[in-house]
């Protein structure tokens, strides 16, 4: 399951260090939104096909993304114009979400003592995925071009929706709401848990951090100062795989002491990494600020996964509709906004917006902490 939820989540990243070669072969006005769009896809897709999980068969709606995943990758690795593999990015991301149908069923599969580890297992082999994929999207790119990775992609998605079908068990649906009542119950439930919006609100605000930094890493690279291109942009991916350790400590600090603390921790932590890539302007700077943006944003989000999978057993699927949905909407505003302030003011002023970003989930736990301390 970690496995088939990194090779997921992976495409939807793919494009972010080749975005640069892109843009050479499909110039115009629609290239530098298809990070954007495959998150608004992701985003859309969190809210009308992850709550699917409370009330389909999960092994069969997991196999079945995975199918219409690979030939959605088929269509951008043809997409003749850049408006082209905009659409076909944006249903990359929509049918990506797979990786969050993945992540609620560990959780059921799980006992209550193991389900902080469990997930943090699976949610490890997820943000694998996420750094790794820049690696290889930054290699396939730089040696064969940018349409030999999504070709390289959708077989892979066919072999994980094999995999998924031998592997996992039957698993009866939670609700039997019909579909219209199950979207109207994620209102229902931000609403009904401030657990879940201080969640959703705090990995919102860290994942726009995440996505800034990743959106203009290419760009800033390619500059004089630095001069390397989409191969050593992936690199930077290998350096992030550090913040995959964060996932099961997190995970396993989260079943024995509780998960608010390590949620405030990672918020700093993410603020420290971005003043750090702020103020430190050379290449060291950005291998210390990214490993510790990756450390950040990752413990954060197993923490939260873990309180919000506990607020309420048959909705996990809608829980986790919730959170990550609000964390890729952020995504998203992260990468439109990191484009204008980077075209407009340079890596000063989107070092800035990434402080601005980690500051406010920062300042949301820290005040959180101090009600609940009162």
């Amino acid at each position: 399951m970690a496995g088939a939820a990194g090779i997921a989540v992976a495409n939807i990243y793919y494009n972010q260090p080749m975005l640069a070669i892109i843009e050479q072969d499909l110039p115009g006005p629609f290239t530098s939104a298809i990070p954007t769009a495959t998150q608004l896809g992701y985003a859309l897709g969190l809210f009308l096909l992850v709550p699917l999980g409370d009330v389909i068969e999960r092994r069969r709606l997991i196999v079945a993304q995975f199918v219409l995943l690979a030939v959605a990758l088929g269509l951008a690795a043809v997409a003749p114009n850049a408006l082209s593999l905009l659409l076909a990015s944006l249903a990359i991301g929509l049918l990506s979400t797979v990786a969050q149908q993945i992540v609620p069923f560990a959780a059921h599969l799980a006992t209550p003592e193991r389900r902080g580890a469990v997930v943090g297992t699976v949610m490890a082999g997820l943000l694998a995925g996420i750094l790794l994929s820049r690696t290889v999207a930054g290699f396939v790119a730089a040696n064969g071009g940018w349409r030999d990775m999504f070709w390289l992609a959708a077989p892979i998605a066919l072999a994980a929706a094999g995999l998924m079908a031998v592997l996992l068990p039957h698993s009866a649906p939670d609700s039997k709401l019909p579909y219209r009542h199950l979207l109207r119950s994620i209102g229902h439930l931000w609403s009904e848990f401030p657990a879940l919006r201080l969640a959703a609100l705090t990995q919102a605000a860290l994942f726009a951090a995440f996505s800034v930094f990743w959106t203009v890493l290419a760009f800033r690279l390619d500059q004089p100062a630095f001069g390397m291109g989409a191969d050593i942009v992936g690199l930077f991916g290998l350096l992030g795989t550090v913040g995959i350790l964060a996932a099961p400590l997190a995970g396993r600090f989260a079943d024995k002491h509780g998960a608010t603390g390590a949620v405030m921790l990672s918020a700093a932590v993410t603020l420290v990494s971005w003043i750090i890539l702020g103020a430190w302007g050379s290449l060291i700077g950005l291998v210390v600020g990214v490993i510790l943006l990756d450390f950040g944003v990752q413990g954060a989000l197993v923490s939260n996964q873990h309180i919000v999978f506990a607020l309420h057993p048959d909705a996990r699927a809608r829980l986790n509709t919730v959170l990550m949905g609000s964390m890729f909407l952020g995504g998203a505003l992260g990468s439109a906004a990191s484009m204008l302030v980077w075209n407009g003011g340079g890596w000063l002023a989107v070092s800035t917006l990434g402080i601005g970003f980690s500051a406010i989930a920062t300042i949301l736990q820290f005040k959180a902490g101090r009600r609940h301390a009162n």
